[in-house]
């Protein structure tokens, strides 16, 4: 059974840093890519991040990119999103997710295979 802990939200001012943890279980991280997807209130889940099982190519929103980093320890079956330079419209739940896909991995809602529970980040002065 695949299961996804997520960790590490809060609060932060803007300009701050946070950095998320999804614990894979069930599986390895060298069969599923691994996505993070957040939403908004009153707004879709949408993509973030994501990456690959095969060689751990990443892949970044343009709203993100320069400011958020995916890495994974396979060692602890771990996908960490460090995040940056954090803006209020980053605040939203974030969602880790395995996903089934091969070759490049892009964060689309149609390809995940299990959610974690979520985490709440909150972007505020």
């Amino acid at each position: 059974q695949l299961q996804l802990v997520e960790s590490g939200g809060g609060l932060v001012q803007p300009g701050g840093s946070l950095m998320l943890s999804c614990l894979a279980s069930g599986f390895t991280l060298d069969y599923y890519a691994i996505g993070w997807f957040r939403q908004a209130p009153g707004k879709e889940r949408e993509g973030v991040s994501c990456i690959s099982s095969s060689d751990g190519g990443t892949y970044y929103a343009s709203s993100v990119k320069g400011r958020f980093t995916i890495s994974r320890d396979k060692t602890k079956n771990t996908v960490f999103l460090q995040m940056n330079s954090l803006k209020s419209e980053d605040t939203a739940i974030y969602y880790c997710a395995a996903l089934r896909v091969i070759g490049i991995c892009v964060p689309d809602v149609a390809d995940v295979t299990s959610w974690g529970q979520g985490t709440q980040v909150t972007v505020s002065s």
